[in-house]
């Protein structure tokens, strides 16, 4: 749903702003609180928590004439209860521009639409590249987007600014680089390629290339296929990791339900101080899709201490209503390199979630998440316990 013109307007103006009262003004906005329980809360040696965490977005779209668009979007994420005094603390220190971007389409070049500014991309299934919706603050990129289509085929070119020394609060400039194409029509599914170069600097030389390709194919049964190679330098030392990844589904009764085989290997790294790193980077994906939904591995190689990662998983997806959906997905995870890790063996993982749309605008969402470490796992810095994991959360978007 979206509130038109008037509304648009009076927020225009209530920011300063003198609307054409001809153009498309529409409005956007979302409130999503979402209560959590932890157990253990932190990664080693931590005691158990519950928090509300909630994020509010509203934001203006606006079509100055038909071939270009300017979005503002603003967010505020908080941990209900955060202030010292509800009545005299006034700081609104979490408000901030989440997007801000013009777009434009048209001219002679109507097959390219460029996209200036700060903005959310997703590239592919998100591995390296996503919007990382599930954290409360998601995640956006400043800099230039190129979105090519001509018939079956699609190309994307992206120059991000990530980090800025210009700023006081940062101290090396931090770009990315990219290319993803696909290709239609290319069997019973869709082929993409893409080339991905993230660097920076600041006395920390990285100059990484991240080459890979993606099959994904729909039907009775589905699937997706991606290999991808990282080459180059990464903080000043010389790259070779690579990440393999393949699922298999299969639909069942009439569409209701949905089994699927999934496998990960990210490549990691033997003896760290040898001057080579092979331990894969997932750059700037969107974990939580892929690797537990109790985040334990959402930075990677960060999060496994630099030995990698294998996963297999089983998920199944149930719809028993229309309004109601069903998703149970069991995890076992393991170091890709065992190094000097008493065993490879990480943990094991079990999530369930519910999720129950009342309307196209409100939707409630529970889930529970049980992780069952083992040495592994203490020995990389992530758990010493079993953890246990819960949530509540309502999503109102319009």
């Amino acid at each position: 749903m979206r509130a038109r013109t008037s509304l648009g307007a009076a927020v225009l103006l209530a920011l300063g702003a003198a609307p054409a009262w001809s153009q498309s003004v529409t409005v956007h906005g979302q409130v999503r609180p979402r209560f959590e329980y932890r157990d253990p809360v932190a990664p080693v040696g931590g005691g158990k928590d519950d928090f509300t965490i909630m994020r509010v977005r509203a934001a203006l779209e606006a079509q100055p004439d038909p071939s270009l668009s300017v979005f503002i979007q603003i967010q505020d994420v908080r941990y209900w209860g955060e202030r010292t005094n509800p009545s005299s603390d006034y700081t609104t220190d979490h408000l901030d521009l989440h997007q801000g971007y013009m777009r434009y389409t048209g001219g002679r070049l109507a097959w390219l639409t460029a996209t200036v500014g700060r903005q959310e991309t997703g590239l592919g299934g998100e591995r390296l590249v996503g919007r990382s919706d599930w954290s409360a603050q998601g995640r956006a990129f400043d800099g230039v987007r190129l979105d090519a289509t001509r018939g079956g085929a699609t190309a994307t070119f992206l120059g991000y600014r990530v980090a800025n020394a210009t700023s006081r609060a940062v101290t090396a400039d931090v770009d990315l680089f990219g290319v993803y194409a696909t290709a239609k029509g290319v069997g019973p599914g869709a082929l993409d390629v893409y080339w991905l170069y993230n660097r920076g600097g600041g006395g920390v030389d990285t100059r990484q290339h991240t080459l890979g390709l993606r099959y994904a194919f729909d039907g009775a049964v589905d699937g997706r296929f991606e290999g991808t190679i990282q080459r180059g330098r990464r903080t000043g030392e010389p790259v070779s990791a690579y990440l393999l990844a393949v699922w298999v589904g299969r639909s069942f009764a009439g569409d209701r339900g949905h089994v699927a085989l999934w496998y990960d290997y990210l490549s990691g790294d033997d003896t760290p101080d040898d001057g080579r790193v092979e331990v894969f980077s997932t750059l700037y994906g969107t974990g939580h899709k892929f690797y537990g939904f109790a985040d334990q591995f959402r930075n990677i190689p960060a999060s496994t201490a630099g030995h990698g990662l294998r996963d297999r998983a089983v998920k199944l997806a149930l719809r028993p209503a229309s309004d109601v959906s069903v998703e149970a997905d069991v995890h076992s995870f393991a170091a890709a390199r065992r190094g000097t890790l008493s065993t490879s063996h990480y943990a094991d993982e079990v999530d369930l979630t519910v999720t129950q749309r009342y309307s196209p605008s409100l939707s409630l969402m529970a889930g529970l998440a049980r992780v069952l470490q083992d040495r592994g796992m203490a020995e990389i810095g992530r758990l010493d316990r079993n953890m246990t994991w819960a949530f509540i959360m309502v999503d109102v978007v319009f």
